[in-house]
């Protein structure tokens, strides 16, 4: 599987985790084909975004300007979720690569192209933030 697929994976199981309270590890079963084995990329992703999501609800609620984390669409915080957890504890994948990744995410789920900015702005402000707390890396 590669990283795409496993990024709209993992925001499926995480949408359904949020929706219906549903173990994390049956969420990514339930998001899986008949065919696809799951992928230690996909498991990081789902299980990483909810074991921080706290810290991450946190720095999302911080670049939030004029919204709240509640007020969002679940797929949408499901996408910046994942997009934070990435920015924040994957180190080999590049923080531009996951911000474009999560604005492709939010526009392919989304018909509006306005989901897409949304989505780049807010996690570029989070990118800035974690940048600014690490010492500018």
């Amino acid at each position: 599987m590669n990283r795409r697929v496993a990024r709209i994976k993992s925001v499926q199981a995480l949408y359904q985790v949020e929706m219906t309270g549903v173990d994390p590890d049956e969420a990514i079963e339930v998001a899986l084909e008949e065919d696809e084995t799951t992928d230690p990329f996909l498991q990081d992703l789902v299980h990483g975004t909810l074991q921080y999501l706290i810290e991450i609800d946190a720095m999302l609620e911080e670049a939030l300007e004029h919204w709240t984390l509640q007020r969002l669409s679940r797929i949408d915080r499901a996408i910046m979720r994942q997009c934070v957890y990435e920015m924040k504890y994957v180190e080999e994948v590049p923080v531009n690569v996951s911000i474009n990744e999560a604005v492709d995410l939010a526009k392919g789920f989304h018909a509006e192209e306005e989901s897409g900015r949304f989505v780049n702005g807010v996690t570029s402000k989070v990118a800035e933030m974690i940048q600014t707390n690490t010492g500018g890396e």
